[in-house]
């Protein structure tokens, strides 16, 4: 197991580590061969990150889910909360913070006293992989964790999918067709009764600067996820 980094603090961090076998990985989960490997080498590289699987963060009564990529590696993988020490974490945080789904400052550190209010983020993958592009065949074998968490959350009502992985991901976990669901920024979709699939593009530092996803585009489908719930 990797060291624990400085920057973590179980008694300032909102975190929702469940059982290993469930709904989060154990820290040297070695289901993915080359995720593993991968991490193996950070371990060595940079010691004092996180560098393990990483686990949701937010409110276990959670109405609101929201389903990112994968850690980033020097964002979520060293900080070992997701979307914390990236830019995607700014813009992420900041809209939550703005819809009331979030309490305090986030300041991209897991002890900058960060609560989140009737939300849960995670990830698709755990693990932080190559690139940032997990293969199909990683995200499939991390689908259990996924599937146990939306099962973990009984108050569940909206999920917020970030960009068409983590859909894929989410309709997977569901047992949902994708073909009767197709991603689009800006859909809503009923998988099943009661709950609501909401589509963004990835709130990246590359959708942004591009154009692709701006702050009001982004602003507007948490908001209609805020109203879902």
């Amino acid at each position: 197991m990797p060291a624990q980094p400085k920057n973590m603090s179980s008694k300032t961090a909102q975190s929702t580590v469940g059982n290993p076998t469930a709904d989060e990985p154990p820290p040297g989960c070695a289901l993915c061969p080359r995720l593993a490997e991968f991490r193996e080498t950070n371990q060595r590289a940079e010691p004092d990150w996180f560098n393990a699987p990483v686990p949701s963060f937010g409110d276990s009564s959670a109405r609101l889910l929201i389903v990112g990529l994968a850690p980033g590696l020097k964002g979520a993988n060293r900080t070992g909360r997701p979307f914390t020490g990236d830019y995607a974490g700014v813009l992420l945080y900041e809209t939550l913070l703005e819809f009331g789904l979030a309490r305090g400052t986030y300041d991209a550190r897991i002890d900058d006293g960060l609560v989140l209010s009737d939300c849960m983020i995670t990830n698709a993958v755990r693990c932080v992989p190559p690139e940032n592009k997990p293969t199909p065949e990683e995200a499939r074998t991390c689908n259990a964790f996924l599937a146990a968490r939306i099962v973990s959350l009984p108050n569940l009502t909206a999920i917020l999918a970030l960009g068409r992985i983590a859909h894929d991901a989410t309709l997977s976990s569901l047992g949902a067709r994708r073909a009767s669901f197709p991603f689009a920024h800006g859909a809503r979709h009923q998988p099943r009764p009661g709950l609501t699939l909401f589509d963004s593009f990835h709130c990246s530092r590359y959708n942004t600067n591009t154009g692709r996803l701006t702050p009001e585009m982004f602003r507007e489908v948490v908001g209609a996820a805020r109203a879902a719930i």
